[in-house]
């Protein structure tokens, strides 16, 4: 889950318990609202601790060396934070 679809369960949640009244004998919507916010702030708190070690869009560069000795070429790539 990530984190706009737990933003969106937060806010559908947060809609669901606060904003509608209704009435029924079969089950309770802000019960169900609530359940949501939670489910919502759970995978919110979990995308955000595992989004460092995902490594992102920066920071994050390849180095090449090429080492020639005679007639072997070697090749090391690392890439490095």
């Amino acid at each position: 889950m990530g984190v706009g679809t737990s933003i969106f369960l937060i806010a559908v949640g947060a809609v669901l318990d606060f904003a509608v009244k209704v009435h029924n004998s079969n089950f309770n919507i802000n019960t169900i609202g609530l359940i949501l916010m939670i489910v919502g702030a759970i995978g919110l708190l979990l995308s955000l601790m595992f989004w460092g070690s995902w490594g992102g869009f920066g920071n994050y560069r390849r180095t090449q060396r090429v080492v020639r000795d005679g007639n072997q070429t070697v090749v090391d790539e690392r890439g490095r934070y």
